[in-house]
């Protein structure tokens, strides 16, 4: 009988984060892990094949969370879907800073993740869809949010300023809201 791993796979997850919060995106490594976790680099692979293997479990965990927090979208009008997204972005500051955000340079690399991230994408405009002046507010609010986003992999966010931006967002987005 073998014994039981004590280092698991969301163990190794929790640890990767931090990987990326202290060293950046570029210090993520299969070693780095594995010294991290003080376990072999075959004990890292065993959970992750590779480094794109890695990356790409970093994602979906992020983009679970994300999701855990965005809620059920599906019977939401198109204008609290956005307030909602504005709340959770600014909620989820620490976990979308500009060295973790790094990490989708390397996932968008892979044509298979492109296709993913394309579909979610896909469905949020479908799901903010129509030409009533609140989808079309919607869809712009959601691009400017994802535009920040980008924005924060090139360091935009050294000075503090997202939360400003987020609310100058918020703010055009609610006095559209007022006039259509």
């Amino acid at each position: 009988m073998g014994r039981k791993p004590t280092i698991t796979r969301e163990g190794l997850l929790e640890m990767a984060e931090q990987i990326v919060r202290n060293d950046g995106a570029s210090g993520l490594t299969i070693d780095a892990l594995a010294k991290a976790a003080g376990i072999s680099k075959g004990g890292v692979q065993y959970s992750f094949s590779s480094k794109d293997d890695l990356v790409r479990a970093l994602i979906e965990r992020w983009t679970r969370q994300f999701d855990a927090l965005l809620g059920e979208i599906d019977s939401v009008p198109p204008a609290d879907l956005i307030r909602n997204y504005i709340k959770v972005m600014r909620s989820s500051q620490a976990a979308l800073n500009a060295k973790m955000a790094g990490l989708m340079i390397a996932y968008i690399q892979n044509p298979q993740n492109v296709a993913e991230t394309r579909q979610w994408y896909r469905a949020m405009f479908e799901r903010l869809g129509g030409g009533a002046s609140d989808a079309k507010a919607a869809r712009v609010a959601l691009l400017a949010v994802e535009g920040l986003f980008l924005l924060r992999i090139a360091g935009i966010d050294e000075d503090g300023e997202w939360s400003g931006f987020l609310d100058d967002v918020e703010s055009v987005f609610e006095r559209l809201m007022e006039i259509g």
